[in-house]
């Protein structure tokens, strides 16, 4: 049986601990704060209770901790172990991560989730990269998982989500920002007929959750967009489009002050 940590219970943490286990894999999860305490959750106490003789650790801590809690997880890994980061965050914090791993003998995984995981839960696609990548790979699929994985560094998957960011996130707001101005033209049923009929049969839906999931996760999306704008002037590629993106979120983040 494959045994598996998940740190970090928020909203994705708690629905990949709940459907690996009920794939088959032995879940254990850990997170220090009590408010993710959940009954169908698997949960440990402390980081050492869950990691232990964990074949593959999974981190979903949120891109601001992701390196701090590296440094915690990983001395306590079994050499050869995986340590799969699939926080959305910069290449550059993958990198780092990747290194703290890589000094320590443990193989790691920049995984990039490729959709909201409270959707399809253990079921959203993933692309990973790093040397780790193989091995999630086949401890994964098994259970369910679609994995894909690219031969390149820790790094490249979490550059891919954000280039694929610039569309998704820049579509979302300019659904948002066409809807306002047909409000204001008393004509939003009216325009959102018009936008569902040119997205496809499943457009209702995906219409609903790119405004909904904009407003809910408003602040992490807005880091994206700006890691967006980060990766963008690298490559030295236009961003006009994504700078209006971030000026709908900083518009948002305003409106609910």
């Amino acid at each position: 049986m494959t045994r598996i940590a998940v740190i970090g219970l928020g909203e994705a943490g708690r629905r990949y601990a709940v459907d690996l286990s009920r794939a088959g894999a032995e879940v254990r999860g850990y997170d220090p704060d009590p408010r993710a305490d959940d009954p169908t959750v698997p949960r440990v106490g402390t980081l050492a209770e869950a990691v232990t003789a964990a074949e593959a650790t999974i981190s979903l801590v949120g891109a601001h901790a992701a390196v701090s809690v590296a440094e915690q997880v990983v001395p306590l890994l079994d050499a050869g172990a995986l340590y799969a980061d699939f926080n959305t965050a910069a290449p550059g914090v993958k990198s780092a991560v990747g290194e703290i791993a890589t000094r320590a003998g443990v193989h790691v995984a920049d995984v990039a989730v490729l959709a909201p995981v409270t959707r399809a839960g253990a079921g959203t696609p993933l692309l990973a990269s790093g040397p780790g990548a193989d091995l999630l790979a086949g401890l994964l699929r098994p259970l369910g998982v679609p994995v894909d994985t690219i031969d390149a560094p820790v790094g490249a998957a979490a550059r891919l989500k954000i280039v694929r960011s610039v569309f998704m996130k820049g579509l979302a707001t300019l659904l948002i920002e066409t809807l306002t101005a047909a409000e204001a033209a008393d004509a939003a049923d009216w325009m959102r007929g018009q936008l569902t009929a040119e997205l496809g049969p499943d457009a209702p839906d995906l219409v609903e959750r790119l405004i909904t999931g904009t407003h809910t996760h408003r602040t992490r999306r807005e880091q994206e967009v700006r890691d967006a704008l980060d990766l963008l002037g690298e490559l030295g590629a236009p961003d006009d489009m994504t700078r209006g993106t971030l000026a709908w979120f900083e518009r948002l983040g305003r409106e609910s002050a």
